[in-house]
């Protein structure tokens, strides 16, 4: 059993930069893609990124590619999520989630297996 916890969120301004950190216990980690999830009052679950097992393949939403960018270190059982440019629209609790398996998942929840507490991040001037 995997099980994650997301740690970095805070309070920033607009334009500043803020690096996530999930972090792995259990299991062999690079057993496991990992993606990042964020989710705000009244809205469900929007995908931001994942990384596969192996850290060689991402996926990120679209409309992030310029800003947010996703690593790992599987020595240390860390999977990153470094955000650059933040907006209040970015403002969420974002959660860090394992796969299945290695592979990249879609960014559908349902293909996420186990679930961080998740870490508030606000950006507000």
């Amino acid at each position: 059993q995997v099980q994650l916890v997301e740690s970095g969120g805070g309070l920033v301004q607009p334009g500043d930069s803020l690096r996530l950190s999930c972090t792995t216990s259990g299991r062999a980690f690079n057993d496991r893609a990992i993606g990042w999830f964020r989710q705000t009052p009244g809205k469900g679950r929007e995908f931001v990124a994942a990384i596969d097992g192996s850290g060689r393949s991402t996926r990120i939403l679209e409309s992030l590619k310029d800003r947010f960018t996703i690593s790992r270190n599987n020595a240390k059982g860390t999977v990153d999520l470094q955000m650059i440019r933040l907006k209040p629209d970015d403002t969420a609790v974002y959660s860090c989630a394992s796969g299945r398996s290695s592979v990249l998942p879609t960014p559908l929840p349902t293909d996420y297996q186990t679930w961080g507490r998740g870490t508030q991040v606000t950006v507000s001037s």
